[in-house]
Formats: structure tokens, sequence, C-alpha cells
């Protein structure tokens, strides 16, 4: 979360310090929030913004978030573990993949998902 110091986006005439926005918009980035859950968040800690504030931050200050984020976001391992689980519910059996990294990173996109089976196991 250290855009303000490596942005090139400027926060010059906004009410905020740029350490208060920066942390709301990386917190709707981060962890995929809702407008009005980052306010409330920011209202707990005693920063009285509405959610159209924080929405306006979001479009003018998240590409640079999203950006950051996703540089330093680890990058998989080339050696991959697949665990697979099979579950019955209701007398149909789920079958649930996840793949894992060596440094124990689970990538959900790459290998993964819940698939019906009908097999007699």
């Amino acid at each position: 979360m250290t855009l303000t110091k490596s942005s090139s986006v400027s926060y010059k005439r906004h009410r905020f310090p740029p350490q208060i926005i920066a942390h709301a918009v990386w917190l709707y980035v981060r962890f995929n929030l809702i407008l009005r859950e980052v306010k409330e968040m920011l209202l707990q800690r005693g920063i009285d913004a509405s959610y159209e504030t924080v929405r306006r931050w979001v479009i003018k200050f998240g590409p640079a978030v999203a950006r950051n984020l996703r540089q330093r976001q680890k990058h998989p391992g080339d050696v991959w573990h697949l665990d697979e689980v099979a579950a019955r519910i209701s007398d149909r059996k789920y079958w649930l993949w996840r793949a894992v990294d060596q440094h124990g990173v689970g990538d959900c996109s790459e290998v993964g998902g819940l698939r019906l089976g009908q097999e007699n196991v």
C-alpha cells in the first residue's frame, strides 16, 4: 500500500490526506468490498467520508492501486501439487480440485472447481 510514494497520481486538492485515500482504495480493490462497507470501515476509524467520495477515489486512484497489487503478487512456482477431494452430498458425488505450488500458494483459476461425478467407486 505504498501508493503515496511511488505514484504519479496527484493527491492535491483533496480534503483527506493521501494515506487515508490510499487505504480506502486499497480496501476496496484488495478485498473486493462494496463502497458502503469501505465507508463504514472508515467511519469506525473516525473518518467521515461518503460512499460517493470513496467511489470517486476508486475511479481516480483504483487502477494505480490494482497495478501495484498485481506487481507485488508472488509469481507461481514451477512445481505444482494437485489435491483432490471427493464428497458425497445427498447421495451425489462431488469432486473438488485445488492446485498448490511449492510455496503453498493456491490458484483455483488454473486448475480447480466443482464437478459432479457419476462414478461408482
